[in-house]
């Protein structure tokens, strides 16, 4: 049993050679609470971590490790997995039954039904008695899971910027839940650190495009939240775009209001009093629009909002680093909430600006 109260946490991350891997190696190295243990990854076993990402000389003194689930079990308590889908679950049941606390930041336990996760991402899974047992790792939402979670699965980038933007419409029944529109757009890093053409500078730079249309594989994701928000089954129409910076997301989504008579100052009261506990979700005043920049670095989500009396429509814009309350951030939120400490524990209060 892990008592964070008298001792440090031994904890590990595989895939840590990735952009949400160094994101979960800075933050960890300087949480209060945790001693990295482990760092894995095959395809850089064996360098020092410091190799791959010299901007972290002096701070971390590991090396990258193969991929073994004994040795990982053996060594750590706690486990992030910052993996491409279709791995992580692959590991999970040995971790779990070695007495690990699991956190995974791919989309292998983000459904509740494993047919979802077949049927969009394309993998079979025989684990559902495991991926039953999984808190989804959004804390406004289901903080009081958290608490007595083993194992995780952290939300998707983008379903985190739209989920909580939506989840005051849904929860309060201020929206007609089929009307749902998200237009969201992301920073390259979302790629990921693997080459690919579409995020070569000359590819991506003073270019802005759609992708994934009808057919994104957070769709789902953000439908399934929907649904349990609304206690009712939600489609959503979804659309993420690329957009020629390294990091940040913006969510913009339309719905059409049950009241069409409820104006901006109506519903920021509803929404600071729906988030009145969540210390890292800021709701802006009237007329004050998010900015990705203002949430760089930080596992903070900016919301804003506006009413449109012509189509009796409201407007709701949520700004988050895609990385980092995308991310790695709020896995590490988790990971407070998974021990008992204090959610906020660690995270970066305030972004560098400009």
């Amino acid at each position: 049993m892990i008592d964070p109260s008298t001792e440090k946490v031994a904890v590990g991350i595989v895939g840590a050679s990735g952009y949400g891997g160094v994101q979960l190696v800075r933050l960890l190295t300087h949480h209060p609470m945790a001693e990295l243990t482990y760092l894995g990854g095959d395809s850089s076993a064996g360098q020092p971590y410091t190799d791959i990402y010299p901007h972290l000389t002096a701070q971390v003194d590991l090396k990258v490790e193969p991929v073994d689930l004994e040795v990982i079990a053996d060594r750590c308590q706690v486990v992030f997995l910052s993996l491409p889908n279709g791995l992580a679950c692959t590991m999970v049941p040995t971790l779990l039954e070695r007495g690990c606390r699991v956190l995974d930041l791919s989309a292998d336990y983000r459904f509740e039904k494993l047919d979802t996760y077949v049927s969009w991402y394309g993998a079979e899974r025989h684990d559902q008695t495991v991926a039953s047992e999984a808190v989804y790792g959004l804390p406004e939402l289901f903080r009081d899971r958290l608490r007595q979670a083993r194992l995780v699965g952290c939300p998707g980038c983008y379903p985190t910027a739209s989920l909580l933007g939506i989840a005051p419409l849904l929860k309060q029944g201020l929206a007609q839940p089929q009307s749902l529109i998200i237009d969201a757009k992301s920073g390259t890093s979302g790629g990921g650190r693997v080459a690919k053409t579409g995020m070569l500078l000359a590819e991506a730079s003073n270019s802005l495009g759609a992708y994934g249309v009808a057919h994104h594989r957070h769709t789902p994701e953000i439908e399934q939240i929907c649904s349990h928000l609304a206690s009712q089954e939600v489609t959503v129409q979804f659309t993420p775009h690329l957009i020629p910076m390294v990091r940040g997301i913006l969510s913009t989504i339309y719905a059409t209001l049950r009241d069409p008579g409820l104006v901006r100052e109506d519903l920021l009261t509803i929404y600071q009093a729906f988030y009145r506990s969540s210390p890292w979700v800021t709701v802006l005043p009237a007329g004050v629009y998010p900015q990705t920049k203002w949430a760089w670095g930080t596992n903070r989500c900016f919301i804003g909002l506006e009413t449109d009396p012509r189509t009796g429509r409201v407007i709701v814009m949520a700004a988050i680093d895609n990385l980092m309350k995308g991310q790695a951030s709020q896995a590490v939120q988790c990971f407070n909430l998974m021990l008992g400490l204090e959610e906020s524990l660690g995270l970066p209060q305030v972004t560098f600006y400009p």
